[in-house]
């Protein structure tokens, strides 16, 4: 496959990016922006967190899989995935087949800031903020380190973030640095 068809997929915590620098990059591309949440809300016909509350956590990480493996088959398009899609190695492989997984991160105080600007969090309301957000990060932190890229999005606006995504990817046939700084 050539690289200038081959997919653009951002991954990372909730509030690093994802959506709003997948959006400009596709853009600037000219390729398709492609949500994976709003596919598997659209698929199920309800939201996450009602699809979370009628079939659990495995209904919807079958129903993600299922979408994941459909994204996986287009070109072209720069995928938005959930926080937590690339836990599953079969996902995190479908993924990087079909392109270059670029983790976008931010740092705990920034990320708290984010979520709590944010009106619709996933996380659990009445705990504690940090502590499920530290407790999540811990638990996808290898699967985030196992991208083909990794972009600090913490001082950064989209449009520099944009810029480090495209910068790294055009490194080599997406062999970019894990960390890419300044740009």
């Amino acid at each position: 496959m050539r690289d200038r068809e081959r997919n653009i997929i951002l991954t990372g915590f909730k509030a690093t990016g994802k959506t709003a620098v997948g959006k400009r990059l596709a853009e600037r591309l000219g390729y398709a922006f492609v949500d994976l949440d709003a596919l598997v809300e659209a698929e199920a016909g309800m939201s996450i967190p009602q699809l979370l509350s009628e079939r659990g956590e495995a209904g919807f990480r079958e129903l993600e899989l299922r979408m994941v493996e459909q994204v996986a088959q287009q070109r072209r398009c720069v995928i938005a995935t959930g926080g937590g899609t690339v836990v599953s190695p079969v996902n995190l492989r479908a993924l990087k087949q079909s392109g270059v997984v670029v983790t976008l991160t931010a740092d705990l105080e920034t990320l708290l800031s984010r979520l709590r600007a944010g009106a619709d969090h996933p996380l659990h309301p009445g705990d504690d903020l940090r502590a499920q957000v530290e407790r999540l990060l811990a638990e996808r932190r290898d699967a985030y380190t196992q991208a083909d890229v990794t972009v600090d999005t913490t001082a950064r606006t989209v449009d520099e973030t944009v810029d480090c995504v495209l910068h790294a990817v055009k490194v080599g046939p997406f062999c970019a640095p894990k960390e890419t700084r300044g740009s």
